[in-house]
């Protein structure tokens, strides 16, 4: 059951910094050094993945 409540945070912790960095406009991820593409790596890397 830990680990289910864990994997569950986890993708919720990605899902919300997906959600997060998609709402941004090219030019705010630009000043952030993000570019579009690269939203879905960078979600993993902060969830843990």
């Amino acid at each position: 059951m830990v680990s289910l409540v864990a994997s569950y945070k986890t993708w919720m912790k990605y899902r919300e910094t997906r959600s997060e960095l998609s709402r941004l406009d090219n030019r705010e991820l630009t000043d952030l050094g993000i570019n579009r593409a690269d939203i879905k790596a960078i979600a993993k890397q902060a969830a843990g993945y």
